[in-house]
């Protein structure tokens, strides 16, 4: 028989902004659910894994939020956008639409995780062309990617599949990318082998 005790795992950050960071109130409160000897998993994505009690898991998240803590699913999802580590500026470098970016899209369900890299300029810091889907700030428009691999003997930088796009334009193509690829997908299939396997007319003509 099954405990009440019984944890489940969960991704938290500090939300999206210039780079990846906590405050002190911000760890004492994922403290308090940690036993002395635990480990956190701090991901490449900007995210920490932790476990909780699953009886009351909605609780527990309302009080992560409410200090300031994003709280997002584990497996097979969009996962929370990475953004640059170093700069400021916030209308400069285009800050809110990263924010809204990942609003839209981390969390959504789909055959394989799926992560999404921004950055604010050409320079890449947030790593937008080894991502399955990468925004790269250019002026003031932005430029699209997909397909890039970051890891393995196969790995490969991203297509350049539209530039220049605005805000509304860019939002309503990655919706398209992510829905065809949460139909069309195999079932634990990656998004750089559904990319390679359906092509660039299939991924945005659904």
């Amino acid at each position: 028989m099954e405990s009440d005790d019984k944890k489940i795992k969960i991704a938290v950050n500090g939300g999206i902004g210039f780079g990846s960071k906590l405050n002190a109130n911000q760890l004492l409160t994922i403290s308090k659910y940690m036993d002395e000897n635990e480990e956190l998993e701090l991901t490449t994505f900007q995210q920490l894994y932790i476990e909780i009690p699953e009886s009351n898991k909605e609780e527990i998240i309302k009080e992560f939020e409410s200090a300031g803590l994003a709280c997002y699913p584990v497996g097979n999802y969009v996962k929370s956008l990475r953004t640059c580590n170093f700069c400021k500026g916030e209308e400069r470098e285009g800050m809110p639409v990263a924010k809204e970016l990942n609003k839209r899209f981390a969390g959504k369900q789909v055959p394989f995780t799926l992560k999404m890299a921004y950055t604010g300029c050409p320079i890449g810091c947030g790593e937008p062309m080894v991502s399955d889907i990468g925004v790269m700030k250019f002026k003031d428009q932005y430029n699209l990617y997909v397909g890039g691999k970051g890891k393995g003997f196969d790995a490969e930088v991203g297509m350049l599949l539209k530039e220049n796009l605005e805000p509304e334009e860019l939002y309503d193509l990655i919706a398209e990318i992510i829905d065809s690829y949460a139909k069309l997908g195999k079932k634990r299939e990656t998004f750089f082998k559904f990319w390679r396997r359906i092509g660039k007319d299939q991924l945005i003509n659904v």
